[in-house]
């Protein structure tokens, strides 16, 4: 998907998250349970593009007008380099509904464990300060509404 990859090469998280369905599920070796939603999905890419260096994409397998995607990457944690696959599967909107991460070596995927579990703290703010914009906008707007 060439807008996700442009977006991620540019550092704009915010297309990243405009290009994410509401219900976005992301899954990734490092963590133990897939997590769903934009505003946490949005928050852990914020986190990795902290955690990552070095990133770049390789190479893009799959057709430009096709709903899978593959986007093969390298970067490095630390001293670790890393290989690894974005999977990407849209929508009928064109919209990203699952975002898959596999990444190798193990000890690559050891070293983005670590440092991602660094970042947790830090991203279950952010996805509360989301909620809590959400909340306050959908209320502003049933105020003005009535």
């Amino acid at each position: 998907m060439r807008a996700f990859r442009e977006a991620v090469e540019a550092h704009d998280l915010d297309a990243v998250e405009a290009l994410l369905a509401d219900d976005v599920v992301f899954s990734s070796p490092v963590v133990f349970k897939p997590y769903r939603g934009r505003a946490i999905t949005a928050s852990i890419l914020r986190a990795v593009e902290r955690v990552f260096q070095d990133f770049r994409y390789e190479r893009v397998i799959g057709e430009a007008d096709g709903r899978d995607h593959a986007l093969l990457f390298t970067a490095r944690v630390g001293d670790r380099e890393i290989s690894g696959c974005d999977f990407l599967s849209l929508d009928a909107s064109g919209r990203i509904a699952e975002l898959t991460v596999m990444v190798r070596p193990l000890s690559g995927a050891q070293a983005l464990q670590a440092a991602m579990a660094a970042q947790f703290e830090r991203i279950a703010q952010e996805v509360q300060e989301t909620q809590e914009a959400q909340a306050a906008g959908a209320a502003d707007r049933m105020r003005s509404a009535g």
